[in-house]
């Protein structure tokens, strides 16, 4: 096993890392339009080029509550947010910079979580005991893990959520064989240039993730959601393809919203290592939205609104395989 250490873009604030986003994903412009006026805009207290930074934000909120949307149709799961993700403020500036300044001075703010926790659902009033135990779910970023044992030990699978804005099945490379290929030893996989869907593992994410497994020995998986379906895999799993060298680390440039950018390691999994999650049953809408600054500026952007996901077999086999694995703790 190769020796991991934590990448230099882990030392980054809450605030800006939270609010990164792949370079390439930052497309939003209008070519046709010219000059657009609100293309430099502030917001206080920081400086947020464009509306991408908050598109790409409310989608990541939208990915997580299609996810708990569809274990809790499941009748035997529900899901739960653990991360910051899914309660910090989204439609005031000013808030969204106090919650996660609140985070650095509780000393939380560089600790990283998994996004949701699943349990079984006959464990639901022990966990929401707790829940009110510590103010409810908003406070729950805030809450030490230390004092959340009770919670944790009854947890039967931690999900880390991605999320990407492409229609998964339309993608060119889509249906696919993996193939010999000359860069991976002859390892099977597919050409660089090919367009399919990924799931995605941070290097800067990954590794305090498998220490948190490892601390609180729950299964790790990540739960990459696209616009009309989503694919899971295991982060051990994911350790076994980085080992022997399937799947290659990825240099890629993101950039924070006051405009600095750093280059992060991520890895793409292609979906054919992953299991199916779900399918949209219903699809979202894109609908306008905007934010107004405390100087009156007003931020237009599109958000990811409603949708369905509908768990797979293969999802619920996942999750029937962990709560025995929980059981036999």
């Amino acid at each position: 096993m190769r020796k991991r250490q934590v990448h230099p873009s882990w030392e980054c604030d809450a605030f800006d890392k939270v609010l990164s986003a792949p370079s390439e994903d930052l497309e939003f412009e209008l070519r046709a339009a010219g000059p657009v006026p609100w293309a430099d805009f502030f917001l206080n207290p920081r400086r947020l080029r464009g509306s991408d930074f908050l598109m790409r934000w409310s989608q990541g909120v939208w990915s997580e509550e299609r996810i708990i949307q569809a274990v809790n149709e499941s009748n035997e799961y529900f899901a739960l947010a653990y991360g910051p993700s899914s309660v910090a403020p989204d439609d005031n500036p000013r808030e969204f910079e106090l919650y996660f300044e609140r985070l650095e001075r509780a000393g939380l703010g560089r600790l990283k979580r998994p996004d949701l926790l699943i349990f079984q659902k006959a464990d639901q009033p022990i966990v929401d005991k707790k829940l009110s135990e510590v103010g409810g779910l908003k406070e729950l970023p805030f809450t030490p893990e230390d004092e959340m044992e009770i919670l944790l030990s009854r947890a039967i699978l931690a999900v880390e959520c991605e999320n990407s804005l492409w229609r998964a099945s339309q993608m060119p490379g889509f249906g696919s064989s993996l193939t010999p290929q000359k860069r991976l030893g002859g390892l099977p996989g597919l050409k660089k240039t090919a367009v399919v869907p990924t799931v995605i593992i941070k290097e800067e994410d990954r590794v305090p993730l498998l220490e948190w497994e490892r601390r609180w020995n729950v299964d790790l998986h990540v739960w990459h959601v696209f616009y009309d379906m989503a694919f899971g895999l295991s982060f051990m799993q994911a350790e076994e393809l980085i080992d022997s060298r399937r799947i290659e680390p990825t240099d890629q440039t993101f950039q924070a919203p006051g405009g600095a950018t750093t280059r992060k390691v991520i890895y793409k999994f292609y979906y054919h290592y992953a299991y199916p999650v779900g399918t949209a049953v219903e699809e979202p809408k894109l609908v306008p939205a905007q934010i107004t600054d405390n100087n009156g500026h007003i931020l237009p952007y599109v958000r990811f609104e409603g949708g369905t996901l509908k768990l797979s077999r293969e999802a619920l086999g996942v999750l029937r395989a962990a709560k025995r694995r929980a059981d036999g703790k």
